[in-house]
């Protein structure tokens, strides 16, 4: 981890930066399905931090210091000490090696700073890159690959007119923490409205939302389908075509584009009303012997009947006297409460989120992967004001790209979100949290435990949905 200069638009003088290996994006690496890997990360950032810090955040007081980083392998199913837990941080001059069993199926994942109470801050400087996890199925599948797969790392950001970096503050003396950031320049592969030429072929795009706050509903603007063939935790069974989806922060998705039939087009990747990118399709013809084929991958569900456990998980949002959001809790708990989420190894449980918030919440869950069952309508203010659950409507199932193996799923406003999750893996400590940068920084983060069977846990079905 080192500081650097790189330009984010040719017109803009180098911006500084902060990222893994000396680049930016940082490096993409690539592992393989059941091969093991060492990596060690040094802490060679400056000693003071060029973004403003809120020593009011629990985990950032003022006895911490000013820079501390420590990595997080988002989506990788790896023990307990190479997890990235937001205390296990270190300062400049340190390092400390990290064992990615990468005993999982192929997927994008990808690695960010997870500091207690600044990781919004780190991964805004630019502290992330992409983890490709690969095996030989996934390559016997033929799809395009070498030149012809790209990595997109979205990540908007607020600009200076001298090109640096600006992260906005509250403009409260000593509290300088806001509760999200919707910037005006959106980055890609961090630059300011690039573009790429393309040969008349297809071509497979692995898809970050790295942003702090930002979703992003993608469109083209030639009005094709985007071919959805993979999300957080790797393929579909089969291609989803979409007219246009949503990639919330922490999410990934794995889409195909043919650009056969057009020949010098240019073609415009859309955020609703913002440019992300420019295609732009060379004229001569080029021989693709790539495939997109319409199964790709077993995607076995889940049985509800597995469960052994429902929780009842409820995000709690509260207001200061201004009527602007303060803080939001998962389950109305601190994070240095006693750990509540107290799981079986390989057991199945349902997780129930109640989002009564004006706010669609990413929540992601270290070490495991889910599936999305459904998401439901309930009466906020009755909920609010009783704690009783009337629903409003029937369950709505996932979204077509949402089908696969997920680790963040998107919980809607005033809608009951539910996900069932195999917890299968190492036993340990790990947390949850909502992928929203600054809510995660103000302690929208919660350890959960992982233990053998027969250690606390009657391995019964205990609760209900309400």
């Amino acid at each position: 981890m080192r500081q650097i200069e790189s330009k984010l638009h040719r017109d803009l003088p180098p911006a500084r930066l902060w990222t893994y290996g000396g680049t930016s994006p940082s490096p993409t690496i690539e592992a393989r399905s059941g091969q093991p890997i060492l990596i060690e990360w040094v802490n060679d950032l400056p000693g003071k931090h060029f973004l403003p810090i809120d020593y009011n955040l629990h985990g950032a007081e003022a006895d911490k210091p000013d820079v501390r980083a420590v990595v997080h392998l988002h989506g990788g199913r790896t023990p307990a000490a190479s997890d990235g837990y937001p205390e296990a941080w270190y300062t400049p001059g340190k390092s400390a090696t990290y064992y990615y069993p990468n005993g999982q199926e192929p997927a994008a994942l990808w690695y960010h700073d997870h500091a207690m109470g600044i990781t919004r801050l780190n991964t805004y400087a630019g502290l992330f890159g992409l983890y490709l996890l690969r095996d030989r199925a996934e390559d016997e599948l033929n799809l395009p690959k070498g030149r012809y797969e790209i990595p997109l790392l979205f990540g908007d950001r607020l600009l200076r007119r001298n090109g640096q970096l600006e992260y906005p503050v509250s403009g409260k003396p000593g509290a300088p923490w806001v509760p999200e950031i919707v910037a005006n320049a959106m980055l890609v592969n961090g630059k300011l409205f690039p573009y790429l030429d393309v040969e008349p072929r297809k071509y497979r795009f692995r898809l970050l939302n790295a942003s702090n706050s930002r979703f992003y509903h993608l469109s083209l603007s030639n009005g094709e389908k985007l071919q959805i063939i993979g999300t957080d935790q790797g393929l579909l069974p089969a291609p989803a075509a979409m007219d246009s989806f949503v990639i919330a922060p922490g999410e990934r998705a794995d889409l195909v584009i043919d650009f056969k039939d057009h020949t010098g087009d240019q073609i415009v990747l859309n955020n609703d009303a913002f440019v992300m990118m420019q295609f732009r399709v060379g004229r001569q013809k080029v021989d693709d012997p790539s495939s997109l084929p319409a199964l790709l991958r077993p995607v076995p569900r889940i049985a509800e009947a597995e469960a052994v456990r429902t929780r009842l998980l409820t995000i709690v949002e509260y207001m200061n006297r201004g009527g602007d959001s303060h803080l939001m809790l998962l389950n109305g708990a601190h994070w240095d409460m006693p750990v509540t989420e107290t799981v079986v190894l390989d057991s199945v449980e349902i997780w129930s989120i109640v989002n009564p918030t004006d706010d669609s919440h990413p929540i992601h869950l270290h070490m495991v992967r889910f599936q999305v069952l459904d998401r439901r309508p309930f009466d906020e203010d009755i909920y609010r004001m009783t704690g009783r659950m009337k629903y409003m409507g029937p369950a709505v199932p996932p979204e077509p790209n949402e089908a696969g193996w997920k680790d963040t799923a998107r919980a809607h406003s005033n809608m009951v979100t539910r996900i069932i999750v195999r917890f299968e893996g190492y036993t340990g400590r790990y947390v949850w949290h909502c992928h929203l940068l600054e809510h995660e920084d103000n302690e929208m983060m919660r350890p959960y435990e992982v233990i053998a069977a027969g250690k606390g846990e009657s391995g019964q079905r205990e609760g209900a949905d309400k």
